[in-house]
């Protein structure tokens, strides 16, 4: 793996200990039921992207191309709406939700360019 792979797989483990943390948190330590949700809500998503962050950089070092930009998007957009839920639900001002759905366009790119690169690539030949 190469530097930025490496970072980016230390990125995702993180990311996926941060939405187990958020997600126990929400679920035992909150009792306001919005934050509550946002944390849920968060968690859900985070962990997800994670998941799909590591999968990513697994086909970057498979060789197949632009794995790990899908990687950063996962991670990035995945930090960015989760990280804005996970501040409102520990009172940040409500208005940062506006922010909440940028890091949702970076989710949906992430998934959009490893939908192109699945059409273009061929999988088989990958060396997983």
């Amino acid at each position: 793996m190469t530097s930025r792979q490496n970072n980016l797989m230390a990125l995702a483990a993180l990311s996926g200990l941060i939405a187990v943390a958020a997600g126990a948190f929400g679920a035992h330590a909150i009792t306001d039921l919005n934050a509550q949700e946002w944390l849920k809500i968060g968690a859900h998503y985070q962990l997800v992207h994670a998941v799909a962050g590591v999968v990513a950089l697994s086909l970057a070092r498979a060789g197949l191309s632009r794995m790990q930009t899908v990687a950063g998007l996962f991670l990035g957009g995945g930090l960015i709406f989760a990280g804005t839920l996970y501040a409102m639900a520990l009172g940040a001002p409500q208005i940062l939700g506006a922010v909440t759905p940028i890091g949702g366009l970076g989710l949906m790119a992430g998934w959009s360019l490893l939908a192109w690169q699945a059409y273009r690539a061929d999988f088989g030949s990958a060396k997983l």
